[in-house]
């Protein structure tokens, strides 16, 4: 399976193969190495068969296993929403980090935080954060009712249900509405990982995500910017003196996404983080 999934070009093939042996069988990923001797069963078999050839279709493996790792955590996917990828992690480790050494960031707990997480699809980002900081709140803003209703699943069954409101909107749209969130300078943090892919890349954009995952979480328009503006142009009004902007964004455009933070005369420090492969991947900025 390793073998064919790598020349097929599949991200991570050995770690998709083994994902997909512990889900016909039931058992976790260690399970397979403690039990290396026990046979399949012929219906086994079959199943992983027909799902190993559905991957090399170039399914996402994560949407065949319905589950995807993210931060340490296991998390619900399926072709509503995008499956997490560990560039994304960015965000989640420089909020903590920011919580947990700068002042009214939340310290360890989150104690005081509210954040709000945009395009939060399966919710993967706020759930992380809302873990690792349990005593803040979160909103969690998405324009699809289907992705929200992932996003809430994952919320429950990380038991944080009770500390984050799941809104449907465009963008910051909701924020202004919210009890919490819509009065000014209330956020410590802003998060979003929105569509970013520019028009003239989607035609190099791998099968597995062209074809199989939601193309209106993906294209950002003719420059990659098209919502990764709004965000960087609208954020100062809701984040709180200190408060940290994070937007994820394409390698090529990272340059201009930094031009339009530096840009704002409301935020200060702009810097582009690299994700764990070094990769120019989210703006970084503070509330002056």
């Amino acid at each position: 399976m390793t073998e064919s999934f790598q020349r097929k070009g599949l991200e991570s093939p050995r770690l998709m193969a083994e994902l997909l042996v512990a889900h016909v069988i039931g058992c976790e990923r260690l399970r397979l190495y403690m039990d290396a001797d026990r046979p399949a069963s012929e219906l086994e078999r079959a199943t992983l068969r027909d799902l190993v050839a559905r991957a090399l279709r170039h399914e996402p493996v994560q949407y065949l296993v319905r589950e995807a790792w993210f931060f340490g955590l296991p998390f619900h996917v399926d072709p509503r929403v995008l499956v997490p990828r560990p560039s994304t992690e960015t965000i989640v480790q420089a909020v903590l980090q920011h919580a947990r050494v700068e002042p009214g960031g939340g310290g360890r707990t989150g104690a005081g935080v509210l954040f709000a997480d945009l395009c939060t699809g399966s919710g993967c980002v706020a759930v992380a954060l809302l873990k690792n900081l349990p005593e803040a709140r979160g909103v969690g803003t998405d324009i699809s009712p289907e992705a929200l209703e992932v996003a809430a699943a994952n919320a429950r069954r990380h038991g944080v249900a009770d500390r984050i409101d799941l809104v449907r909107g465009d963008l910051l749209e909701p924020l202004a509405a919210h009890p919490a969130a819509r009065a000014h300078g209330s956020l410590a943090y802003l998060v979003a990982n929105p569509p970013y892919i520019p028009d003239h890349e989607w035609d190099e954009v791998p099968p597995n995500v062209k074809e199989h995952e939601p193309t209106i979480a993906l294209r950002g328009g003719a420059d990659g910017l098209a919502l990764v503006r709004p965000v960087i142009e609208g954020a100062g009004v809701y984040l709180r003196p200190r408060g940290l902007l994070l937007v994820e964004i394409a390698e090529s455009t990272a340059e201009a996404a930094l031009a339009l933070a530096r840009a704002r005369p409301e935020l200060t420090g702009a810097e582009v983080l690299p994700d764990f492969e070094g990769r120019p991947r989210v703006v970084r900025a503070a509330r002056a």
